[in-house]
């Protein structure tokens, strides 16, 4: 982990060394007090030597200047390294983030993997600069200062010294206690993140049900988690120091009872005495900062520990060798597929079916049946179990992620939309497009007389989640989104489930011009909608159980039959 950490300072090299020097120069400067104080008791001031005493005076004071101008760049640049590391993190994170599987995302709640790229990699961000520079400022301060005080008297410091061993034992038994808290703290708060996204994203459901109590609850929950996991953490940072601060306390103890019988006993005069003590404090000072700094390290310690395990995250990786599919024509054939999301959970079953190029093919069938599941396997966001899935004649396997999904159009019941203009919703589909093209796109799809009406036109920015427009506007912006895709493929799941009967017709005009001359695969419970479907597949528990057209399957007198009376009962009443 170490080694990983470390070499985030490579591209900063420069300044880190900068950082260092200065932090190195700081170190020296604090040891020059003490050396004058020492000088000017013993000698100066006793023979008055004024010259001496103004001059040494001065120089300690533009060394303090000098030192002023040394933490101003510490703090500024040294922060800024700090900044650096993290957005390169955050960088590497979120292209990682990018390559992740459906998998990973069905099991890690979104609130929960902003908390790992916020809070987590700040405090890394501090480690990062305050570690090295404390490190460095700590260790030289305390090895300078113990060196002058054998300088001075190396039977007293030898006679003071033995509480060091006690102080290392006290942070080496409380520093694992503090680090298994802090972990633990940092889990709660990406709970509590989780809990909040959830909560704010979904605010229009909960005042619709008037649930705000119940939101409250469960974020309450987390909360007091939280609170609990805090506890903990600075319980055993408290433990940590005032175990450590009563070690150092210690010191001056023994410094004010030995340094007093040694200069009692003439072993040590007034001014080495006054320097020792000096330099006592210009050694524990450090130390103290080292101590003090053991929280920021446990937090950035914590949070790189949870940066890799994102890091650690396998990413979707082709099959070496894997060609790119170039333009698809079309035909999908699944070969004695199955698939199971968990271990022992089954969701398809022995899946055998051809839809040959331009085709039109509708999965209807009970909800959970594995509909959903068959139209996330065609764009391979998911590998399947056993079997194998064809794309015009090739192993999906043997094909890029990247161009297999190049030639397919998805078109969902939940439409995600970007918090940005309509102009940049539509790019989406295809970014190199020109304005023409994205024009063409909308009167497709049509909504572009809608989006001419608006006084920004295109420029309109429809809010997060497209929460600007209406259902119906919102589906017509991701049909056009996929109208300048132009896909070979074409995946409607559910599209058109949410909006009323008036909108449906509408949608579904578009969605007829956008089927024409691809493979359609159609996913719908409305059975109305898939009557003039070339095929209709009926799943059931992971299978097929019956399959043909609208015609040949109300003639067996079967599932889609009962399905499809049922439906047009409920309809006419």
């Amino acid at each position: 982990m170490l080694k990983k950490f470390i070499g985030y300072y490579r591209p900063h090299k420069k300044l880190f060394c900068m950082d260092m020097a200065a932090s190195f120069l700081v170190a020296l400067i604090g040891i020059m007090y003490p050396v004058v104080t020492r000088k000017m008791l013993n000698e100066f001031i006793p023979n008055r030597e004024y010259d001496k005493i103004i001059f040494f005076g001065i120089f300690v004071f533009c060394l303090y200047l000098m030192r002023m101008f040394l933490q101003y760049f510490i703090q500024y640049q040294g922060h800024m390294m700090g900044v650096k590391m993290q957005a390169q993190m955050r960088r590497e994170m979120f292209a990682h983030l990018e390559t992740l599987p459906y998998r990973f995302y069905d099991q890690n709640e979104t609130g929960k993997i902003m908390s790992r790229m916020t809070n987590d990699l700040m405090d890394i961000s501090e480690l990062a600069h305050h570690g090295p520079e404390n490190l460095i400022i700590t260790t030289i301060s305390v090895l300078i200062s113990f060196l002058y005080l054998l300088c001075i008297n190396a039977r007293l410091t030898v006679f003071i010294f033995i509480c060091v061993p006690f102080m290392l034992a006290v942070v080496l038994v409380l520093r694992k206690r503090m680090r298994q808290a802090f972990m633990k703290s940092r889990q709660s708060i990406a709970l509590i993140n989780a809990s909040l996204e959830s909560s704010v994203s979904n605010i229009r459901v909960t005042k619709a049900f008037t649930n705000a109590d119940k939101e409250m609850e469960k974020f309450e929950v987390g909360n007091q988690e939280f609170v609990e996991a805090r506890r903990q953490a600075y319980q055993a940072m408290g433990q940590f120091h005032s175990s450590t601060s009563f070690i150092t306390d210690v010191f001056n103890v023994i410094v004010l009872i030995g340094g007093g019988l040694f200069l009692y006993d003439g072993k040590i005069n007034f001014g080495d005495y006054s320097a020792f003590v000096v330099s006592v404090n210009m050694f524990l000072s450090p130390v103290t900062t080292l101590i003090n700094f053991m929280e920021q390290y446990q937090n950035g310690v914590t949070g790189f520990e949870r940066f890799l395990e994102i890091m650690a995250e396998e990413s979707e990786k082709d099959e070496e060798g894997a060609e790119d599919a170039g333009k698809l024509e079309g035909t999908i054939e699944f070969q004695d597929v199955s698939y199971e999301y968990e271990k022992g959970k089954e969701v398809l079953n022995h899946i055998n079916l051809k839809i040959e190029k331009g085709q039109t093919f509708a999965l209807v069938g009970p909800s959970g049946g594995g509909k959903t599941t068959i139209c996330h396997l065609i764009p391979h966001f998911y590998d399947i179990d056993s079997g194998s899935l064809l794309l015009d004649g090739k192993d999906i396997r043997r094909l890029t992620r990247e161009s297999v999904r190049k030639n397919i159009g998805i078109v969902q019941q939940d439409i995600y939309l970007f918090n940005a203009s309509i102009r940049d919703n539509i790019l989406y589909g295809r970014l190199d497009a020109s304005e023409e093209e994205v024009i063409e796109a909308a009167k497709r799809a049509n909504i572009h007389d809608y989006i001419m009406s608006l006084a920004e036109g295109y420029d309109t920015r429809i809010g997060e989640r497209g929460v600007k427009l209406s259902g119906g506007q919102k589906q017509r912006l991701s049909i056009a989104r996929v109208f300048l895709k132009n896909p070979s493929i074409l995946i409607l799941d559910e599209a058109t489930s949410a909006l009323d009967n008036t909108t449906e017709v509408l949608i579904q005009k578009s969605l007829d011009e956008l089927c024409k001359g691809r493979t359609t695969i159609v996913v719908a419970h409305r059975l109305s909608t898939v009557k003039n479907a070339d095929e209709i597949a009926v799943i059931s528990e992971g299978k097929i159980v019956e399959r043909g057209t609208h015609e040949e399957l109300m003639g067996e007198n079967g599932m889609y039959a009962e399905l499809y009376k049922l439906q047009f009962r409920e309809e006419g009443e």
